[in-house]
């Protein structure tokens, strides 16, 4: 996401079959920078699957989603939200080989008004030295937090912290991410 915490949410109009990838994503790539563990609502931007012609119809063209004049509709791509957890995930970031252009792949089926959101590939997340994993603890009502390790800030989501870590914590720059069983 190029911009700071995009105000549109982006959903289907039709189904995403799984394996579609969408892209490549333009701009600088820095997913996840502007994520916090609340989801702000917002105005909804509808995208649409090759396959249904909808009301704004997008096309394939030699492997590239156009709108109905042939020029790229992409644009809606750098407001896909960052995932803050696997469930409510619906693409991944993903690259043919590093450093390369980045595109956005469904995991699966995405149906009809489902948000679209994505978080990194576990081979791109080592590229960019984000961290794969992240080990909850309980807090004293028994629900799930992820603490950042080096400043012990505290997280709901398990992407919020990973990004916290990379793009934030200025306690964590240099040293590789720390489990908490270190």
């Amino acid at each position: 996401q190029t911009s700071r915490a995009p105000a549109i949410s982006v959903s289907a109009e039709s189904c995403i079959p799984a394996g579609l990838r969408l892209g490549p994503v333009p701009g600088t790539f820095k997913l996840g920078k502007y994520l916090s563990d609340r989801k702000e609502p917002g105005p909804k931007k509808k995208v649409f699957s090759y396959a249904v012609p909808p009301v704004f119809q997008v096309r394939m063209v030699r492997g590239e989603l156009v709108d109905e004049a042939g020029s790229s509709a992409l644009e809606w791509i750098g407001l896909i939200r960052a995932a803050r957890n696997s469930q409510e995930q619906t693409l991944e970031a993903v690259s043919d080989l590093p450093g390369g252009q980045i595109f956005y792949r469904a995991l699966r089926d995405v149906q009809p008004g489902e948000e679209l959101t994505v978080w990194y590939s576990n081979p791109l997340a080592q590229w960019f030295d984000i961290p794969v994993t992240a080990t909850p603890t309980h807090d004293e009502k028994g629900e799930e937090r992820y603490i950042c390790w080096y400043c012990w800030r505290t997280f709901k989501y398990p992407n919020s912290l990973k990004a916290h870590v990379h793009f934030h914590c200025a306690l964590s720059h240099g040293r590789p991410f720390l489990h908490h069983d270190h």
